[in-house]
């Protein structure tokens, strides 16, 4: 059974940094594309990053390029999602979603932006950061 744990999030001032983890079990995260996703106070979801399980081809949304960065640990079966210079504006609950299907990028923005066509879920960390 697909399981997905994030954590990591926390409070930071403006400029700060975070890293979080996406634990996965019952699967292997090697052959899933993954997606991280927020929601702020009164916002719809919306997707942040993507990796491709077919490819491997990133893709972000144009407020965090250049800032956040996914990457997998394949032998941790653990996505993360590194986010540095964070501002007032990134607070959100995070969450990390995957699917098995093969998935790229192309095939992502096909689908709403509230979900990718994402199949699986993990619980949302809290993400909160003070100007």
């Amino acid at each position: 059974e697909v399981q997905l744990q994030a954590s990591g999030g926390g409070l930071v001032q403006a400029g700060g940094s975070l890293r979080l983890s996406c634990a996965g079990s019952g699967f292997a995260l090697d052959e899933y594309a993954i997606g991280w996703f927020r929601q702020a106070p009164g916002k719809d979801r919306e997707g942040v990053t993507f990796i491709s399980d077919s490819d491997d081809s990133t893709f972000y949304v144009d407020s965090v390029k250049g800032r956040f960065t996914i990457f997998r640990d394949n032998a941790k079966n653990t996505a993360y999602l590194q986010m540095n210079n964070l501002k007032p504006e990134d607070t959100a609950v995070y969450y990390c979603a995957v699917d098995d299907d093969q998935m790229a990028v192309s095939d992502i923005l096909l689908h709403g932006e509230t979900y990718w066509g994402m199949n699986y879920w993990g619980q949302g960390t809290q993400v909160t950061v003070s100007s």
